[in-house]
């Protein structure tokens, strides 16, 4: 899995969806969950049997038929008509023109147009957090505390609309000003992942809006009930304040959509979280977390745990490799291990669940194909390595020990429930281990030494974008910028000083004088 918020972003992709040949052919009304009174919900969202893929102001699809299926039962929720080619150019065309209206608005103003947003997104919290759990497969809580995000980083956006700008600099000059000034890139197309399918798009689209930039998104392609349930909620805020509804616009579509956003110098801006499917053309990540001699264990073993099963192994953020000091090590396996088989797994529905099934059929492949390679290059399974017996995709939640801290299949993303636990002796070797690899997102360790601490911090500790101490890898805050370095982009989204990157910087110069003094001393007499 990668994010990349860049300014051109060129990369083929892969998708996996169900295509229905005719629309009732794979699943007709009868056996659709949306016609079933238990999911509600989905009505309540604007959802029916067959639903429009594309929003420019208006809504349509004349694309592929696609079903999307629950990952808890493997049954058949609704379905949605996704973009043609002809459909995203008109959107994009679309979308410009709305751009000139938006970019008019005063910054506060379009605070107020999100402010709104943030509130049409609490009134349907609950909903919209029912489906992203059916759709994806996350637990319930986990899908409203998702669409919480969005609303939180809405308050946030309110705030600083009123507060982004340059700085005025000393001019060298008498009688001359030197500004910066910030103006928005235009068009921001925004491709998000099935993991993330409300928050990722919540992170660019509230900051982004308040810039001054129109958004043009393409959500996966196994979620598109949740980005259409969005996008209904957006359009009809917009529409609310007279404002054109492709400001926020959608496509929903497979790679060929994704790849013309790519290539499309149209779009100003490319925020990209980008597919597992095709490693060597979307490079992934590996997330790391280190436990010392002087660890808190008892801060260890829950935060390890749930940085490690949380979504099923499928955030972002998920901890991947476990590297645990000699003297410590196998009293920490043995907890995480005893803690694992207290895991309660279920329908993600169902209240008290914390853990629930795989997102697709072939993430169940991917884990089955990662535990033989951890057999072939001499791993130990201490638990899990197996699928469950019930319906749905759900897989044991699994840790390894005995392989080398430089194993292939210890550095290879496989999106799964599987955690590496490595055994190291030093803090040298740790923070090795720790930026040998191609990829970094989140780290962290624990520990109670600050001399440590800092070390980790510092210029000759981790490499990562996120860097955290007694934590887990997982959980960012929205104040915060997010994003990985090396091969995992170098782009950051939601807080801090993130909202530059949507937009353009002038360096501006203003003579107020009635003289012209000139650079570099000349003097043209």
């Amino acid at each position: 899995m990668q994010r990349v918020l860049t300014q051109r972003v060129a990369r083929l992709f892969a998708v996996r969806i169900k295509l229905s040949p005719s629309v009732g052919a794979a699943a007709n009304m009868s056996t659709l969950l949306v016609n079933r009174p238990q999911y509600s919900c989905l009505r309540e969202l604007g959802l029916s049997e067959d639903n429009d893929g594309v929003y420019n102001g208006s809504w349509g699809g004349q694309g592929q038929v696609v079903t999307s299926y629950c990952p808890a039962n493997n049954e058949p929720i609704a379905r949605v008509r996704q973009a043609t080619m002809a459909e995203y150019e008109e959107t994009v065309q679309k979308a410009q023109d709305a751009w000139k209206v938006w970019a008019d608005v005063p910054a506060p103003k379009r605070g107020e147009v999100v402010r709104q947003i943030g509130d049409a997104l609490r009134g349907k919290i609950k909903a919209l957090g029912s489906l992203v759990s059916l759709e994806m497969g996350k637990i319930y809580v986990e899908g409203v505390g998702e669409v919480q995000e969005y609303v939180d980083v809405c308050d946030y956006a309110v705030g600083l609309s009123r507060m982004i700008g340059g700085p005025i600099l000393p001019s060298e000059r008498p009688g001359h000003a030197l500004i910066e000034q910030w103006n928005p890139v235009g068009l921001v197309g925004i491709i998000t992942a099935f993991n993330f399918p409300v928050a990722v798009y919540g992170w660019n689209n509230a900051i982004a809006l308040i810039c001054g930039n129109v958004c043009l998104w393409k959500g996966a392609p196994t979620t598109p009930l949740t980005s259409v349930a969005v996008t209904r909620i957006v359009a009809e805020v917009l529409e609310r304040n007279h404002l054109p509804g492709a400001i926020c616009s959608m496509t929903c579509g497979g790679a060929d959509i994704g790849t013309a956003m790519a290539k499309d110098e149209r779009v100003g801006l490319l925020s990209f979280t980008g597919s597992t499917q095709v490693g060597k053309q979307v490079a992934m990540m590996v997330q790391e977390r280190f436990v010392f001699e002087d660890a808190d264990l008892n801060l260890v073993v829950p935060s390890a745990v749930f940085a490690s099963v949380g979504t099923a192994g499928q955030r972002c953020t998920t901890t991947r490799r476990l590297m645990l000091h000699e003297s410590v090590h196998d009293d920490v396996v043995e907890r995480i291990a005893k803690a694992y088989k207290q895991i309660r797994i279920g329908d993600p529905w169902e209240r008290n669940t914390l853990y629930g099934p795989l997102h697709t059929k072939q993430a169940v492949q991917q884990y089955l194909a990662a535990i033989e390679q951890v057999k072939q290059q001499g791993g130990t399974l201490v638990c899990g390595g197996k699928i469950m017996d019930r319906p749905g995709n759900y897989v044991e939640p699994t840790i390894i020990t005995g392989l080398p801290h430089d194993a292939p299949i210890v550095h290879t993303e496989t999106f799964v429930p599987i955690l590496y636990v490595l055994k190291f002796k030093t803090e040298d070797e740790a923070f090795a281990w720790n930026n040998e690899v191609k990829q970094g997102l989140s780290s962290s360790i624990f520990t109670k030494d600050m001399g440590r601490v800092f070390r980790w911090l510092g210029p000759k500790g981790s490499d990562c974008g996120i860097v955290n101490v007694n934590i887990p890898t997982s959980g960012a805050e929205i104040g915060g910028a997010f994003g990985g370095e090396k091969h995992t982009g170098g782009g950051r989204e939601s807080g801090s000083d993130s909202w530059k990157q949507y937009m353009r910087r002038s360096t501006c110069t203003i003579n107020y004088s009635k003289d012209l003094p000139l650079a570099q001393g000349i003097k043209f007499e």
